[in-house]
């Protein structure tokens, strides 16, 4: 018994050893990172979690998410968001009867997003499928009908609403799903105060439209953006602006800090 039990703990510690970083990978006598924590290539680091990678999209269906994100839509009910009244129909989340808004809420993440306007393509400027997507409840990416339409610029798809354009317009037409990769860091605030901006960096249908942008606050319609403190946290939110905007593949992956 005293045997089986000095093998179990052994085999524990192993396990636990593979999870933590392992011993011989790398070195023990090269510099230390600036942190103080590991030495340059050092084996005992942690070892990255190891995921299933997403699978694309296409415009007849949804890629599957990658094995560590949270869903938040996965076109078949509408469970994980407190609006009840927006209907579900072939896979899609369809705007209707108010915003939509996430129970659960994150802080930095990496969010996906994928949106289709309404067909046949009615109206001009913001008349035409406007809709947005609200980081945090607050911050608002631009979703709009932007296929051979113009706007002021930063109110097309892809802006940050009411202070960036987008670096290029890569809308789809009409009737095709639009994917948004939006890799958020949330804003810092200290003692009542703006600590650090927000920064956002995204991808429209693989192209990548903002860099890093430090976003100015929380933009509303022909008002200059600006921070009110809250909590590190927030929802989702899905803009109902009166048209029938589809959305599915709504994912997130909350941002941890390294080897955390």
């Amino acid at each position: 018994m005293i045997r089986l039990n000095a093998l179990a703990l052994l085999l524990a510690c192993s396990a636990t050893a593979l999870f933590a970083g392992e011993k011989g990978l790398g070195y023990q006598d090269t510099p230390m990172l600036p942190d103080g924590k590991w030495h340059v290539h050092d084996g005992e680091r942690p070892q990255p979690k190891v995921i299933t990678p997403p699978t694309a999209s296409t415009n007849e269906a949804p890629g599957k998410p990658p094995s560590d994100a949270i869903v938040l839509f996965d076109g078949t009910n509408t469970d994980k968001w407190q609006n009840q009244n927006w209907p579900v129909e072939n896979g899609a989340m369809i705007e209707s009867k108010g915003n939509q808004v996430s129970k659960e809420e994150f802080g930095d993440c990496h969010l996906h997003i994928e949106w289709s306007a309404p067909t046949p393509a009615q109206g001009t400027g913001q008349g035409r499928g406007n809709s947005g997507v609200f980081v945090m409840g607050k911050y608002e990416i631009q979703v709009l009908d932007s296929y051979d339409s113009k706007t002021y610029p930063d109110g097309q798809a892809a802006a940050i609403y009411g202070q960036y354009p987008p670096l290029v317009n890569a809308t789809k037409p009409p009737g095709e799903w639009n994917v948004y990769d939006i890799i958020w860091t949330a804003p810092r605030f200290k003692d009542g105060k703006l600590d650090t901006p927000a920064y956002v960096t995204m991808f429209h249908n693989g192209v990548l439209v903002h860099n890093h942008t430090a976003v100015m606050g929380a933009g509303t319609h022909r008002q200059l953006a600006k921070y009110t403190p809250h909590p590190e946290k927030g929802p989702l939110a899905l803009q109902d602006h009166g048209n029938k905007t589809r959305f599915r593949n709504i994912w997130i992956r909350p941002i941890n800090n390294y080897d955390e």
